[in-house]
């Protein structure tokens, strides 16, 4: 069984992105990933995932997969999937290919800043709220939050709509993928309440110990995906993304 997406109006490389972070993703061995069955220019087939109730066992599995996952790796911060030398897309909007050795510059310059402009354009995010983000930024990539984690194989993404629980356990889709920090797709998570949170981040603990003051760190790593709803969501967003600006501004 199959699942077909299409959208003859996608931009070019769209669902070519998709298919190269699923292949990627799956080559780590950790989590489980929706097959690719075929992808061409607006189109992507995926093998079909069937539904089943969510559990704290199926959640604390996911994690230990997961933290497997990250620990695959990538070439560099902001590192395309392997063999794919295209644009990069979270949900519909692109984001910037932007490579570095240090997670803080990457970080700021090619997944936060990119999407202030278009959130004050839609006037979701104020201009004063736009100064404290834009400190925020200047903050993450002068290092303030670098530390010896190597480039992740990160998701990307990691929202609880795109991990879903089937009888044979979670499964990943949609993904984002590119070389992050995975402390980014353990936000993401907690962001938007995946079913048994602490079971599976007792999961990832099992098999890579969380750092020390990770969770003070969750609003660093919230910026990414609150930036990009703020950008297009609605205004909640702008304010969430202001606010969590504003406490990495208190950590730095």
């Amino acid at each position: 069984m199959t699942v077909t997406k299409a959208d003859p109006a996608a931009p070019p490389g769209f669902f070519e992105a998709e298919a190269a972070g699923l292949r990627w993703l799956a080559e780590a061995g950790g989590a489980h990933v929706a097959r690719v069955v075929d992808v061409a220019p607006g189109r992507i087939v995926l093998e079909r995932i069937a539904h089943a109730r969510p559990t704290p066992a199926a959640a604390r599995t996911f994690g230990r997969d997961l933290a497997r996952t990250h620990a695959a790796g990538a070439a560099a911060f902001g590192a395309r999937p392997d063999g794919w030398a295209g644009p990069l897309f979270i949900g519909s909007r692109e984001m910037p290919a932007l490579t570095s050795p240090t997670w803080g510059a990457f970080y700021a310059e090619a997944r936060v800043r990119p999407f202030i402009d278009p959130a004050l354009a839609a006037g979701f995010l104020a201009p004063d709220e736009a100064r404290i983000v834009h400190r925020a930024c200047d903050a993450i990539a002068d290092g303030a939050f670098d530390d010896d984690a190597p480039p992740a194989r990160i998701h990307g993404d990691l929202w609880a709509g795109n991990v879903l629980f089937s009888p044979a356990g979670m499964v990943l889709i949609d993904p984002a993928a590119h070389g992050g920090h995975p402390e980014t797709d353990l936000a993401m998570l907690a962001l938007f309440g995946l079913p048994f949170l602490d079971d599976a981040l007792a999961g990832y603990a099992d098999e890579a110990p969380l750092r020390v003051g990770w969770r003070t760190r969750v609003p660093l790593h919230q910026l990414h995906p609150l930036a990009v709803h703020a950008a297009g969501h609605g205004r909640g967003y702008g304010v969430a993304l202001a606010d969590a600006a504003a406490a990495v501004l208190r950590l730095a």
